[in-house]
């Protein structure tokens, strides 16, 4: 990796997480205090994270985080729907025993860590941070062979803007979706995929999306207007 790509990631990091906050100025001196790098991979890796839609440039002064609403949350949403049911579906058609594999592997793997979190009466921010890489990791496996890296590209960036959401709603809330169950809704989803049964798992995959928007409308208390998928 390159320096670009570690100020790109860090950046990209502190802006999901929150601790660089929607429309908050991106200064290059205050960069290059915090991340500890010279003004050029700083430059490289803003430009990038504006065609990812996390900053955006402001006329005569350089950059800032990118704005949150409902609209832009349910936006992400509905095109992260069109774009991974897509790529599910290819995955189901031509994934072979390896992406089986992978899809019960990742999913055990998320299940561990959520087992581990709930029985911990003190759980670390580390301990967060790996539950949230192997949640990451259980839906890149799922589309991982649609063969497609425009699709793939896609799907992981709209993941990391509607992960600005998800975060942003734990912050002024438990850790958790009271009365919902989502491991389970994970798990049935993987049993779909790995049934082969397309209709089903893409039914699912669109339904744990829209449940996951609903739950984040209600704690960031956004209009309930905008929660349904467009044809």
């Amino acid at each position: 990796m390159t320096l670009s790509d570690d100020a790109h990631d860090l950046i990209r990091r502190d802006i999901v997480n929150g601790t660089l906050a929607p429309e908050e100025p991106l200064r290059m001196d205050a960069l290059k205090t915090r991340y500890g790098m010279g003004f050029s991979p700083l430059r490289e890796a803003l430009n990038r994270l504006q065609a990812e839609h996390m900053v955006i440039a402001v006329p005569q002064r350089g950059f800032a985080v990118a704005p949150v609403s409902p609209a832009l949350m349910w936006d992400v949403i509905r095109t992260r729907i069109h774009i991974e049911t897509r790529a599910l579906e290819i995955s189901i058609m031509q994934g072979d025993d390896d992406w089986e594999a992978a899809v019960v592997s990742s999913l055990h793997g998320m299940l561990l860590q959520a087992r581990r979190l709930a029985e911990q009466e003190c759980p670390t921010e580390d301990d967060f941070r790996c539950m949230e890489d192997r949640h990451r990791r259980f839906h890149r496996a799922l589309i991982d062979a649609c063969g497609s890296n425009w699709l793939l590209d896609f799907a992981a960036k709209l993941y990391f803007n509607s992960e600005r959401y998800r975060f942003a709603a734990l912050a002024g809330s438990i850790r958790g979706t009271v009365g919902r169950n989502v491991q389970d809704e994970h798990r049935r989803l993987a049993d779909a995929a790995t049934a082969r049964d397309t209709a089903r798992a893409t039914e699912l995959l669109t339904h744990h999306y829209l449940e996951t928007g609903r739950y984040l409308e209600s704690v960031l208390a956004v209009p309930q207007s905008e929660n349904t998928v467009s044809d």
